[in-house]
Protein backbone atom coordinates (compact mmCIF):
# COMPACT_ATOMS: atom_id res chain seq x y z
CA UNK A 1 0.00 0.00 0.00
CA UNK A 2 1.43 3.36 -1.03
CA UNK A 3 2.25 5.77 1.78
CA UNK A 4 0.07 8.88 1.92
CA UNK A 5 1.42 11.97 0.19
CA UNK A 6 2.70 14.31 2.93
CA UNK A 7 1.78 17.34 0.83
CA UNK A 8 -1.93 16.54 0.78
CA UNK A 9 -3.69 18.73 3.34
CA UNK A 10 -0.97 21.39 3.44
CA UNK A 11 -2.00 25.03 3.10
CA UNK A 12 0.35 27.33 1.16
CA UNK A 13 0.50 31.02 2.08
CA UNK A 14 -2.72 30.59 4.07
CA UNK A 15 -4.54 30.40 0.72
CA UNK A 16 -4.06 27.16 -1.19
CA UNK A 17 -5.01 23.83 0.39
CA UNK A 18 -3.47 20.88 -1.46
CA UNK A 19 -6.08 18.21 -2.21
CA UNK A 20 -4.40 15.52 -4.32
CA UNK A 21 -1.51 14.83 -6.66
CA UNK A 22 -2.71 15.05 -10.26
CA UNK A 23 0.52 14.92 -12.27
CA UNK A 24 4.30 14.70 -12.14
CA UNK A 25 7.13 15.08 -14.60
CA UNK A 26 10.78 15.98 -14.93
CA UNK A 27 10.29 19.51 -13.64
CA UNK A 28 8.16 18.65 -10.62
CA UNK A 29 4.71 17.74 -9.31
CA UNK A 30 1.27 19.24 -9.85
CA UNK A 31 -1.46 19.20 -7.19
CA UNK A 32 -5.13 19.97 -7.28
CA UNK A 33 -5.73 22.64 -4.65
CA UNK A 34 -8.56 24.70 -3.23
CA UNK A 35 -8.42 28.42 -2.65
CA UNK A 36 -9.25 28.64 1.06
CA UNK A 37 -10.87 32.09 0.85
CA UNK A 38 -12.54 31.96 -2.59
CA UNK A 39 -13.30 28.26 -2.71
CA UNK A 40 -12.29 27.76 -6.36
CA UNK A 41 -10.11 24.94 -7.66
CA UNK A 42 -6.56 25.69 -8.82
CA UNK A 43 -3.49 23.68 -9.74
CA UNK A 44 -0.18 24.13 -7.91
CA UNK A 45 3.10 23.10 -9.54
CA UNK A 46 6.20 22.50 -7.39
CA UNK A 47 9.75 22.38 -8.68
CA UNK A 48 11.29 18.96 -8.10
CA UNK A 49 13.58 18.80 -5.06
CA UNK A 50 16.23 17.18 -7.26
CA UNK A 51 16.39 20.36 -9.33
CA UNK A 52 16.86 22.90 -6.56
CA UNK A 53 19.85 24.61 -8.13
CA UNK A 54 19.89 28.37 -8.54
CA UNK A 55 19.80 28.00 -12.32
CA UNK A 56 16.75 25.70 -12.26
CA UNK A 57 15.01 27.91 -9.74
CA UNK A 58 15.44 30.88 -12.05
CA UNK A 59 14.20 28.80 -15.00
CA UNK A 60 11.16 27.65 -13.03
CA UNK A 61 10.14 31.20 -12.15
CA UNK A 62 10.83 32.29 -15.73
CA UNK A 63 8.31 29.65 -16.81
CA UNK A 64 5.80 31.04 -14.32
CA UNK A 65 6.29 34.62 -15.49
CA UNK A 66 6.07 33.57 -19.12
CA UNK A 67 2.80 31.66 -18.61
CA UNK A 68 1.36 34.47 -16.49
CA UNK A 69 1.83 37.00 -19.29
CA UNK A 70 0.80 34.63 -22.05
CA UNK A 71 -2.32 33.57 -20.13
CA UNK A 72 -3.39 37.20 -20.10
CA UNK A 73 -2.91 37.41 -23.86
CA UNK A 74 -4.81 34.29 -24.90
CA UNK A 75 -7.44 31.99 -23.44
CA UNK A 76 -5.69 29.20 -25.35
CA UNK A 77 -2.68 29.17 -23.01
CA UNK A 78 -2.81 27.85 -19.47
CA UNK A 79 -3.12 30.80 -17.09
CA UNK A 80 -0.71 31.31 -14.15
CA UNK A 81 -2.08 33.45 -11.33
CA UNK A 82 0.48 33.33 -8.51
CA UNK A 83 3.90 32.00 -7.48
CA UNK A 84 6.16 31.82 -4.46
CA UNK A 85 8.16 29.47 -2.25
CA UNK A 86 6.84 27.20 0.49
CA UNK A 87 8.11 26.79 4.06
CA UNK A 88 10.83 24.42 2.80
CA UNK A 89 12.02 27.00 0.27
CA UNK A 90 10.68 24.97 -2.66
CA UNK A 91 9.37 27.17 -5.51
CA UNK A 92 5.79 26.76 -6.70
CA UNK A 93 3.37 28.52 -8.95
CA UNK A 94 -0.41 28.50 -9.14
CA UNK A 95 -2.37 28.07 -12.36
CA UNK A 96 -5.93 27.48 -13.46
CA UNK A 97 -7.16 23.94 -12.87
CA UNK A 98 -8.22 22.34 -16.12
CA UNK A 99 -10.27 19.16 -16.36
CA UNK A 100 -10.02 17.37 -19.64
CA UNK A 101 -7.80 15.16 -21.77
CA UNK A 102 -4.67 15.96 -23.68
CA UNK A 103 -4.52 15.30 -27.39
CA UNK A 104 -2.28 12.30 -26.86
CA UNK A 105 -5.03 10.52 -24.92
CA UNK A 106 -7.69 11.58 -27.42
CA UNK A 107 -5.95 10.38 -30.56
CA UNK A 108 -4.89 7.18 -28.81
CA UNK A 109 -8.60 6.31 -28.75
CA UNK A 110 -9.37 7.46 -32.30
CA UNK A 111 -8.28 9.97 -34.89
CA UNK A 112 -10.02 13.32 -34.80
CA UNK A 113 -12.93 13.84 -37.20
CA UNK A 114 -12.42 16.85 -39.43
CA UNK A 115 -14.79 19.29 -37.64
CA UNK A 116 -13.23 18.59 -34.25
CA UNK A 117 -9.73 18.73 -35.71
CA UNK A 118 -10.32 22.15 -37.26
CA UNK A 119 -11.67 23.62 -34.04
CA UNK A 120 -8.85 22.29 -31.84
CA UNK A 121 -6.12 23.23 -34.30
CA UNK A 122 -7.39 26.77 -34.80
CA UNK A 123 -7.47 27.30 -31.04
CA UNK A 124 -3.98 25.82 -30.68
CA UNK A 125 -2.70 28.16 -33.37
CA UNK A 126 -4.31 31.12 -31.62
CA UNK A 127 -2.39 30.26 -28.45
CA UNK A 128 0.91 29.85 -30.32
CA UNK A 129 0.32 33.06 -32.24
CA UNK A 130 0.03 34.94 -28.94
CA UNK A 131 3.28 33.34 -27.74
CA UNK A 132 5.16 34.11 -30.94
CA UNK A 133 4.04 37.73 -30.81
CA UNK A 134 5.87 37.92 -27.51
CA UNK A 135 5.71 39.23 -23.98
CA UNK A 136 7.17 42.33 -22.40
CA UNK A 137 10.54 41.86 -20.68
CA UNK A 138 12.26 44.96 -19.31
CA UNK A 139 10.25 47.12 -21.64
CA UNK A 140 11.07 45.07 -24.74
CA UNK A 141 8.81 42.68 -26.63
CA UNK A 142 10.35 39.21 -26.63
CA UNK A 143 8.86 36.41 -28.76
CA UNK A 144 8.28 33.06 -27.08
CA UNK A 145 9.12 29.83 -28.87
CA UNK A 146 7.46 26.82 -27.25
CA UNK A 147 10.04 24.27 -28.52
CA UNK A 148 8.02 21.23 -27.44
CA UNK A 149 4.73 21.17 -29.36
CA UNK A 150 3.28 17.65 -29.12
CA UNK A 151 -0.10 16.04 -28.35
CA UNK A 152 0.49 15.74 -24.61
CA UNK A 153 1.04 19.51 -24.39
CA UNK A 154 -2.36 20.39 -25.86
CA UNK A 155 -5.17 20.02 -23.34
CA UNK A 156 -8.78 19.80 -24.51
CA UNK A 157 -11.40 20.59 -21.89
CA UNK A 158 -15.19 20.31 -22.15
CA UNK A 159 -16.57 23.81 -22.30
CA UNK A 160 -20.22 24.83 -22.38
CA UNK A 161 -19.22 28.06 -24.09
CA UNK A 162 -17.60 26.69 -27.26
CA UNK A 163 -18.02 22.93 -26.87
CA UNK A 164 -14.32 22.29 -26.36
CA UNK A 165 -11.54 24.62 -25.31
CA UNK A 166 -7.95 23.86 -26.38
CA UNK A 167 -5.04 25.20 -24.35
CA UNK A 168 -1.30 24.99 -24.90
CA UNK A 169 0.54 23.69 -21.83
CA UNK A 170 4.08 23.43 -20.54
CA UNK A 171 6.24 26.32 -21.58
CA UNK A 172 8.92 24.76 -19.36
CA UNK A 173 11.53 24.70 -22.12
CA UNK A 174 10.26 27.78 -23.90
CA UNK A 175 12.95 30.36 -24.49
CA UNK A 176 12.77 34.13 -24.68
CA UNK A 177 14.29 35.17 -27.98
CA UNK A 178 16.14 38.42 -27.39
CA UNK A 179 18.47 40.15 -29.79
CA UNK A 180 21.30 40.33 -27.30
CA UNK A 181 20.78 36.87 -25.79
CA UNK A 182 22.86 33.89 -26.79
CA UNK A 183 20.84 30.85 -27.79
CA UNK A 184 21.11 27.55 -25.98
CA UNK A 185 23.30 25.26 -27.99
CA UNK A 186 22.35 21.61 -27.91
CA UNK A 187 19.07 19.75 -28.16
CA UNK A 188 15.94 20.47 -26.15
CA UNK A 189 12.57 19.01 -27.08
CA UNK A 190 10.88 15.72 -27.98
CA UNK A 191 12.63 13.77 -30.75
CA UNK A 192 9.57 12.71 -32.75
CA UNK A 193 8.24 16.29 -32.97
CA UNK A 194 11.43 18.32 -33.34
CA UNK A 195 12.27 20.39 -36.39
CA UNK A 196 15.42 19.67 -38.41
CA UNK A 197 17.06 22.85 -37.14
CA UNK A 198 16.11 21.95 -33.57
CA UNK A 199 17.88 18.60 -33.97
CA UNK A 200 20.99 20.49 -35.03
CA UNK A 201 20.95 22.69 -31.94
CA UNK A 202 20.63 25.81 -34.07
CA UNK A 203 19.06 29.08 -33.06
CA UNK A 204 15.30 28.68 -33.34
CA UNK A 205 12.47 30.96 -34.30
CA UNK A 206 8.70 30.45 -34.47
CA UNK A 207 9.00 28.41 -37.67
CA UNK A 208 10.38 25.53 -35.61
CA UNK A 209 7.07 25.41 -33.71
CA UNK A 210 5.28 25.43 -37.07
CA UNK A 211 7.14 22.27 -38.11
CA UNK A 212 6.16 20.57 -34.83
CA UNK A 213 2.59 21.72 -35.37
CA UNK A 214 2.63 20.07 -38.80
CA UNK A 215 3.55 16.74 -37.20
CA UNK A 216 0.83 17.25 -34.60
CA UNK A 217 -1.82 17.99 -37.24
CA UNK A 218 -0.80 14.99 -39.33
CA UNK A 219 -1.00 12.68 -36.30
CA UNK A 220 -4.40 14.00 -35.22
CA UNK A 221 -5.88 13.06 -38.60
CA UNK A 222 -4.10 9.73 -39.15
CA UNK A 223 -3.02 8.46 -35.76
CA UNK A 224 0.51 8.11 -37.17
CA UNK A 225 3.61 10.25 -37.51
CA UNK A 226 4.48 11.63 -40.96
CA UNK A 227 8.09 10.45 -40.62
CA UNK A 228 9.22 7.43 -38.64
CA UNK A 229 12.25 5.43 -37.60
CA UNK A 230 12.77 1.90 -36.37
CA UNK A 231 15.69 3.13 -34.31
CA UNK A 232 14.27 5.49 -31.68
CA UNK A 233 17.56 7.24 -31.09
CA UNK A 234 18.70 10.76 -31.66
CA UNK A 235 20.50 9.64 -34.83
CA UNK A 236 17.45 7.81 -36.15
CA UNK A 237 15.16 10.80 -35.69
CA UNK A 238 17.82 13.16 -37.04
CA UNK A 239 17.80 11.26 -40.36
CA UNK A 240 14.00 11.03 -40.43
CA UNK A 241 13.46 14.76 -39.93
CA UNK A 242 16.20 15.77 -42.36
CA UNK A 243 15.84 13.32 -45.23
CA UNK A 244 12.54 11.45 -45.05
CA UNK A 245 9.58 12.91 -46.95
CA UNK A 246 6.22 12.87 -45.10
CA UNK A 247 4.01 9.93 -46.01
CA UNK A 248 1.05 10.91 -48.15
CA UNK A 249 -2.28 10.87 -46.37
CA UNK A 250 -3.81 8.50 -48.91
CA UNK A 251 -0.98 6.02 -48.40
CA UNK A 252 -1.49 5.94 -44.63
CA UNK A 253 -5.31 6.04 -44.58
CA UNK A 254 -6.83 5.43 -48.03
CA UNK A 255 -10.35 6.19 -46.76
CA UNK A 256 -9.38 9.51 -45.16
CA UNK A 257 -11.25 12.40 -46.77
CA UNK A 258 -9.77 15.82 -46.13
CA UNK A 259 -9.79 18.99 -48.25
CA UNK A 260 -6.84 19.28 -50.63
CA UNK A 261 -6.08 22.74 -49.23
CA UNK A 262 -5.71 21.29 -45.72
CA UNK A 263 -3.39 18.52 -46.91
CA UNK A 264 -1.28 21.11 -48.74
CA UNK A 265 -1.13 23.28 -45.60
CA UNK A 266 0.11 20.40 -43.45
CA UNK A 267 2.71 19.31 -46.02
CA UNK A 268 3.95 22.90 -46.18
CA UNK A 269 4.30 23.05 -42.40
CA UNK A 270 6.48 19.92 -42.66
CA UNK A 271 8.95 21.48 -45.10
CA UNK A 272 12.56 20.71 -44.17
CA UNK A 273 13.70 24.31 -44.61
CA UNK A 274 12.14 26.99 -42.39
CA UNK A 275 11.81 29.43 -45.31
CA UNK A 276 9.58 26.91 -47.16
CA UNK A 277 7.04 26.71 -44.32
CA UNK A 278 4.30 29.21 -43.46
CA UNK A 279 6.17 32.12 -41.95
CA UNK A 280 3.66 33.01 -39.24
CA UNK A 281 0.88 31.36 -37.26
CA UNK A 282 -1.46 34.00 -38.65
CA UNK A 283 -1.02 32.46 -42.11
CA UNK A 284 -2.10 29.04 -40.81
CA UNK A 285 -5.10 30.52 -38.98
CA UNK A 286 -6.09 32.31 -42.18
CA UNK A 287 -6.11 28.94 -43.97
CA UNK A 288 -8.03 27.16 -41.20
CA UNK A 289 -10.77 29.76 -40.71
CA UNK A 290 -12.67 29.18 -43.98
CA UNK A 291 -12.29 25.41 -43.56
CA UNK A 292 -13.78 25.58 -40.08
CA UNK A 293 -16.63 27.73 -41.29
CA UNK A 294 -17.34 25.20 -44.04
CA UNK A 295 -16.81 21.91 -42.21
CA UNK A 296 -16.74 22.75 -38.53
CA UNK A 297 -19.84 24.76 -37.74
CA UNK A 298 -22.17 21.78 -37.77
CA UNK A 299 -20.27 20.22 -34.92
CA UNK A 300 -19.98 23.47 -32.95
CA UNK A 301 -23.70 24.06 -33.14
CA UNK A 302 -24.30 20.62 -31.69
CA UNK A 303 -22.23 21.53 -28.65
CA UNK A 304 -23.67 24.98 -28.31
CA UNK A 305 -27.38 24.38 -28.56
CA UNK A 306 -28.49 24.32 -24.97
CA UNK A 307 -32.18 23.58 -25.47
CA UNK A 308 -34.42 22.17 -28.14
CA UNK A 309 -36.47 24.64 -30.18
CA UNK A 310 -39.45 25.83 -28.20
CA UNK A 311 -42.30 28.30 -28.51
CA UNK A 312 -41.14 31.77 -27.65
CA UNK A 313 -42.78 33.81 -24.93
CA UNK A 314 -44.19 36.92 -26.56
CA UNK A 315 -46.48 39.57 -25.15
CA UNK A 316 -49.31 40.77 -27.35
CA UNK A 317 -49.98 44.34 -28.41
CA UNK A 318 -49.67 47.41 -26.24
CA UNK A 319 -50.60 46.60 -22.66
CA UNK A 320 -52.11 50.03 -22.13
CA UNK A 321 -54.81 49.12 -24.66
CA UNK A 322 -55.14 45.35 -24.87
CA UNK A 323 -53.59 44.02 -21.69
CA UNK A 324 -50.70 41.62 -21.35
CA UNK A 325 -50.84 38.16 -22.86
CA UNK A 326 -52.44 35.78 -20.36
CA UNK A 327 -54.01 38.59 -18.37
CA UNK A 328 -57.25 40.46 -19.04
CA UNK A 329 -57.70 44.18 -18.47
CA UNK A 330 -59.93 43.39 -15.50
CA UNK A 331 -56.90 42.49 -13.40
CA UNK A 332 -57.64 38.77 -13.36
CA UNK A 333 -55.48 36.20 -15.05
CA UNK A 334 -56.90 33.91 -17.71
CA UNK A 335 -57.10 31.17 -15.10
CA UNK A 336 -59.52 33.30 -13.06
CA UNK A 337 -57.14 33.83 -10.13
CA UNK A 338 -56.34 37.24 -8.74
CA UNK A 339 -53.23 38.75 -10.30
CA UNK A 340 -50.54 40.46 -8.26
CA UNK A 341 -51.09 44.10 -7.30
CA UNK A 342 -49.30 46.81 -9.19
CA UNK A 343 -48.19 46.81 -12.82
CA UNK A 344 -46.89 43.57 -14.26
CA UNK A 345 -43.35 43.39 -15.68
CA UNK A 346 -44.72 43.64 -19.22
CA UNK A 347 -46.86 46.65 -18.31
CA UNK A 348 -43.78 48.35 -16.88
CA UNK A 349 -41.91 47.63 -20.12
CA UNK A 350 -44.69 49.04 -22.30
CA UNK A 351 -44.71 52.29 -20.30
CA UNK A 352 -41.09 53.00 -21.17
CA UNK A 353 -40.10 55.71 -23.64
CA UNK A 354 -36.89 56.09 -25.61
CA UNK A 355 -34.21 57.91 -23.53
CA UNK A 356 -33.60 61.50 -24.55
CA UNK A 357 -29.84 61.01 -24.37
CA UNK A 358 -29.93 58.20 -26.97
CA UNK A 359 -29.90 58.87 -30.72
CA UNK A 360 -32.93 58.00 -32.84
CA UNK A 361 -31.33 55.21 -34.86
CA UNK A 362 -30.91 51.44 -34.85
CA UNK A 363 -28.87 50.84 -31.71
CA UNK A 364 -28.94 48.27 -28.91
CA UNK A 365 -28.22 48.77 -25.21
CA UNK A 366 -29.08 47.08 -21.87
CA UNK A 367 -31.05 48.68 -19.07
CA UNK A 368 -32.36 47.67 -15.65
CA UNK A 369 -35.90 48.73 -14.79
CA UNK A 370 -36.86 49.21 -11.16
CA UNK A 371 -39.92 47.41 -9.82
CA UNK A 372 -41.41 46.82 -6.38
CA UNK A 373 -39.70 43.41 -6.48
CA UNK A 374 -36.48 42.53 -8.31
CA UNK A 375 -35.26 44.75 -11.15
CA UNK A 376 -36.12 43.80 -14.73
CA UNK A 377 -33.20 43.09 -17.01
CA UNK A 378 -34.02 44.42 -20.45
CA UNK A 379 -32.45 44.88 -23.84
CA UNK A 380 -33.58 47.99 -25.73
CA UNK A 381 -33.55 48.10 -29.51
CA UNK A 382 -34.79 50.57 -32.10
CA UNK A 383 -36.21 49.06 -35.31
CA UNK A 384 -38.29 50.20 -38.29
CA UNK A 385 -41.99 50.34 -37.44
CA UNK A 386 -42.87 47.87 -40.19
CA UNK A 387 -40.44 45.28 -38.77
CA UNK A 388 -41.93 45.60 -35.30
CA UNK A 389 -45.44 45.19 -36.70
CA UNK A 390 -44.41 41.93 -38.36
CA UNK A 391 -42.86 40.70 -35.11
CA UNK A 392 -46.21 41.38 -33.41
CA UNK A 393 -48.65 40.20 -36.08
CA UNK A 394 -46.71 37.13 -37.18
CA UNK A 395 -45.32 36.27 -33.77
CA UNK A 396 -45.64 32.52 -34.41
CA UNK A 397 -43.14 32.92 -37.23
CA UNK A 398 -40.57 34.79 -35.14
CA UNK A 399 -37.48 32.90 -34.03
CA UNK A 400 -35.23 34.18 -31.28
CA UNK A 401 -31.62 33.14 -30.80
CA UNK A 402 -29.97 34.22 -27.57
CA UNK A 403 -26.46 33.73 -26.33
CA UNK A 404 -23.71 35.11 -24.11
CA UNK A 405 -20.15 34.93 -25.40
CA UNK A 406 -17.32 35.61 -22.98
CA UNK A 407 -13.57 35.91 -22.93
CA UNK A 408 -11.62 36.52 -19.73
CA UNK A 409 -8.39 37.49 -21.49
CA UNK A 410 -6.87 39.92 -22.11
CA UNK A 411 -9.79 41.76 -20.48
CA UNK A 412 -12.93 40.14 -19.01
CA UNK A 413 -15.69 40.93 -21.49
CA UNK A 414 -19.05 39.38 -22.39
CA UNK A 415 -21.09 39.85 -25.54
CA UNK A 416 -24.85 39.79 -24.96
CA UNK A 417 -26.19 38.43 -28.20
CA UNK A 418 -29.74 38.15 -29.53
CA UNK A 419 -30.93 37.48 -33.08
CA UNK A 420 -34.50 37.93 -34.35
CA UNK A 421 -35.76 36.34 -37.51
CA UNK A 422 -39.31 36.66 -38.81
CA UNK A 423 -40.02 34.57 -41.88
CA UNK A 424 -42.62 37.02 -43.19
CA UNK A 425 -40.44 40.10 -42.81
CA UNK A 426 -36.84 38.94 -43.14
CA UNK A 427 -37.50 36.07 -45.56
CA UNK A 428 -34.20 34.77 -46.88
CA UNK A 429 -32.35 37.81 -45.57
CA UNK A 430 -30.05 37.70 -42.58
CA UNK A 431 -31.60 37.85 -39.13
CA UNK A 432 -31.66 41.03 -37.10
CA UNK A 433 -28.52 40.76 -34.89
CA UNK A 434 -28.67 42.60 -31.59
CA UNK A 435 -25.34 42.78 -29.75
CA UNK A 436 -23.97 44.73 -26.83
CA UNK A 437 -21.00 44.31 -24.50
CA UNK A 438 -20.76 43.88 -20.73
CA UNK A 439 -17.41 44.87 -19.26
CA UNK A 440 -16.96 42.35 -16.45
CA UNK A 441 -14.35 44.43 -14.67
CA UNK A 442 -16.99 47.08 -13.94
CA UNK A 443 -19.64 46.81 -11.19
CA UNK A 444 -22.34 47.55 -13.76
CA UNK A 445 -21.29 44.71 -16.06
CA UNK A 446 -21.05 42.28 -13.14
CA UNK A 447 -24.49 43.31 -11.85
CA UNK A 448 -26.12 42.72 -15.22
CA UNK A 449 -24.59 39.27 -15.56
CA UNK A 450 -25.38 38.38 -11.94
CA UNK A 451 -29.06 39.27 -12.28
CA UNK A 452 -29.33 37.56 -15.66
CA UNK A 453 -27.90 34.38 -14.15
CA UNK A 454 -30.29 34.58 -11.17
CA UNK A 455 -33.47 35.44 -13.08
CA UNK A 456 -32.80 33.26 -16.11
CA UNK A 457 -34.64 35.55 -18.54
CA UNK A 458 -34.66 39.00 -20.05
CA UNK A 459 -37.06 41.16 -22.02
CA UNK A 460 -36.45 42.76 -25.39
CA UNK A 461 -38.05 46.19 -25.68
CA UNK A 462 -38.67 47.24 -29.28
CA UNK A 463 -39.04 50.94 -30.15
CA UNK A 464 -40.06 52.21 -33.58
CA UNK A 465 -37.75 54.61 -35.40
CA UNK A 466 -40.79 56.56 -36.55
CA UNK A 467 -42.52 56.66 -33.13
CA UNK A 468 -39.95 56.34 -30.32
CA UNK A 469 -42.12 57.88 -27.62
CA UNK A 470 -43.41 54.55 -26.28
CA UNK A 471 -42.27 50.93 -26.31
CA UNK A 472 -44.06 49.24 -29.21
CA UNK A 473 -43.43 45.57 -28.52
CA UNK A 474 -41.94 43.29 -25.85
CA UNK A 475 -40.49 39.82 -26.22
CA UNK A 476 -39.50 37.69 -23.25
CA UNK A 477 -36.83 35.05 -23.72
CA UNK A 478 -35.37 32.59 -21.24
CA UNK A 479 -31.68 31.88 -20.68
CA UNK A 480 -30.47 28.30 -20.66
CA UNK A 481 -29.86 27.11 -17.04
CA UNK A 482 -26.42 25.82 -18.04
CA UNK A 483 -25.60 29.26 -19.40
CA UNK A 484 -26.70 30.81 -16.11
CA UNK A 485 -24.21 28.59 -14.31
CA UNK A 486 -21.46 29.71 -16.66
CA UNK A 487 -22.26 33.35 -16.03
CA UNK A 488 -21.69 32.86 -12.31
CA UNK A 489 -18.28 31.31 -13.04
CA UNK A 490 -17.37 34.20 -15.34
CA UNK A 491 -18.18 36.71 -12.61
CA UNK A 492 -16.00 34.90 -10.06
CA UNK A 493 -13.07 34.77 -12.49
CA UNK A 494 -13.56 38.39 -13.54
CA UNK A 495 -13.48 39.67 -9.97
CA UNK A 496 -10.12 38.01 -9.33
CA UNK A 497 -8.65 38.66 -12.79
CA UNK A 498 -5.65 40.99 -12.84
CA UNK A 499 -5.03 41.03 -16.55
CA UNK A 500 -4.08 43.82 -18.90
CA UNK A 501 -6.55 46.61 -19.57
CA UNK A 502 -7.24 45.77 -23.23
CA UNK A 503 -11.05 45.75 -23.62
CA UNK A 504 -10.89 46.57 -27.34
CA UNK A 505 -8.87 43.41 -28.05
CA UNK A 506 -11.39 41.30 -26.12
CA UNK A 507 -14.24 42.87 -28.08
CA UNK A 508 -12.48 42.04 -31.33
CA UNK A 509 -12.02 38.43 -30.22
CA UNK A 510 -15.73 38.17 -29.46
CA UNK A 511 -16.67 39.70 -32.80
CA UNK A 512 -14.46 37.13 -34.52
CA UNK A 513 -16.19 34.26 -32.70
CA UNK A 514 -19.57 35.71 -33.66
CA UNK A 515 -18.55 35.77 -37.31
CA UNK A 516 -17.66 32.08 -37.05
CA UNK A 517 -21.02 30.97 -35.68
CA UNK A 518 -23.24 33.34 -37.66
CA UNK A 519 -23.64 31.18 -40.80
CA UNK A 520 -24.83 28.11 -38.88
CA UNK A 521 -27.08 30.12 -36.59
CA UNK A 522 -28.70 31.70 -39.65
CA UNK A 523 -29.16 28.23 -41.14
CA UNK A 524 -30.92 27.08 -37.96
CA UNK A 525 -33.13 30.16 -37.91
CA UNK A 526 -34.13 29.57 -41.51
CA UNK A 527 -34.97 25.93 -40.82
CA UNK A 528 -37.19 26.50 -37.78
CA UNK A 529 -40.14 27.22 -40.02
CA UNK A 530 -43.00 27.70 -37.57
CA UNK A 531 -41.12 29.70 -35.01
CA UNK A 532 -39.13 28.88 -31.95
CA UNK A 533 -36.50 30.04 -29.56
CA UNK A 534 -33.20 28.43 -28.91
CA UNK A 535 -30.18 29.20 -26.82
CA UNK A 536 -26.60 28.49 -27.67
CA UNK A 537 -23.51 28.66 -25.51
CA UNK A 538 -20.46 30.05 -27.26
CA UNK A 539 -17.17 31.60 -26.42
Amino acid sequence: MASPDPNVGRVLDNRYELIELVGKGAMGRVYLAKHVMLGGAVAVKFLSQTLLSEKMRDRFFAEARTCAQLGHKSIHIVRVTDFGVDASDIPFYVMEYLQGENLSALIHKETLPLPRFLSIMRQTCMGLKAAHEGISVDGKTCPIIHRDIKPSNILVTPDDTIGELAKVLDFGIAKLIQEDASQTQGFMGTLAYSSPEQMEGKELDHRSDIYSLGILMYQCLTGKLPVYTDNHTFGGWYKAHHFQEPQKFEAVLPDLKIPASLAKLIYTCLAKKPEDRPQKMAEIIEELNPLEQRFGEGRHIGHRIGTAPENISVTLGNSAQTGVAGQSSSGRSSSGQESHKGPSPEEICYLQSWPKNKPIKSIVFPRRLKTSAEPLITLWVMLPKQEIEQLKINRLYTQVYRNFLCTLSPHPMAMWLTALHNRHYHGAEEARWLTCYLDLKTPKGQEYLTQLSQQGLYRILCFALEEPQRCAHVLTTKVNPAQCGLMKQWIIHARTWKGQEQPTISKEMLRHELDLIKPKVQENLDSLGDGGSFGISAL
